[in-house]
């Protein structure tokens, strides 16, 4: 196989249902998976998020008493521009995550309370590229760990069997910005909105200063780029885990 065919990513159209987007921190779906959730609720899809924190820790100049509620109200702005009118926050501490039964519990109340058909998540591999590169996030790496055995937990009456809602079964999660992505969804026509959510962290970019990924207008680029992988337009990566 040439390197070519092996960078190529395969074109993803599951029914995805209802949608439940879990991540650790303000910010983390903007940074391109919001292209995919601004096509979902298009299409009339229920999309719901949980954050496992409020991200207090997430600027320097701002103290955590402060931060946190600023990022809450801004993450609220940025899903209500692609469309999603509920957002949870779990209440972790932020930066100091810890993947384990505490976090294992609240994920699958959550799975279990809001029935998903998929998960939508981000990167929670040890790097963000397939050959190493710049380490994730110790957050990122706890909420993913955790989340992936949630989701199996949730399906299970005999694990934690006092939460309510009785068991749950998700069909699929879906990854976004994986280094192990080998599949892709379309979000050409959603790049403007996918930009539009980013730009909403305001506080949050102006804390990054002159850091590249401080100006939303580069996801532009990043999903053209995954779209050029895809055959189309502009795309997002996903790995896709199977329950």
């Amino acid at each position: 196989m040439t390197d070519e065919a092996q960078d190529r990513l395969e074109l993803l159209e599951p029914d995805v249902g209802r949608v439940l987007a879990v991540v650790a921190h303000p910010d983390d779906l903007e940074y391109g998976a919001t292209g995919a959730v601004a096509r979902w609720t298009d299409e009339g899809k229920h999309v719901v998020y949980v954050l496992a924190t409020r991200g207090e820790a997430g600027i320097d100049s701002l103290p955590p008493e402060e931060c946190g509620p600023l990022r809450e109200e801004e993450q609220r702005e940025s899903a209500a521009i692609v469309g999603v009118d509920t957002v949870d926050f779990l209440g972790f501490p932020d930066g100091v995550l810890v993947s384990g039964l505490e976090l294992r519990r609240a994920l699958t109340a959550e799975i279990r309370h809001h029935r998903p058909d998929t998960v939508l998540t981000i990167n929670h591999r040890e790097s963000w590229g397939e050959e190493g590169g710049n380490i994730n996030s110790a957050d990122h790496r706890a909420l993913g760990t955790s989340l992936l055995d949630a989701v199996a937990d949730a399906g299970n009456r005999w694990i934690f069997p006092d939460l309510g809602d009785g068991p749950h079964h998700t069909k699929r999660v879906l990854v976004a910005g994986s280094p192990r992505s080998r599949h892709a969804i379309d979000v050409t026509g959603y790049v403007d909105r996918a930009i539009a959510s980013l730009a909403a962290h305001r506080a949050y970019l102006e804390g990054l200063g002159d850091h590249p990924m401080a100006d939303p207008e580069f996801l532009r680029w990043m999903l053209e780029q995954t779209g050029e992988r895809a055959g189309c337009d502009a795309a997002v990566g996903v790995e896709v885990i199977g329950y």
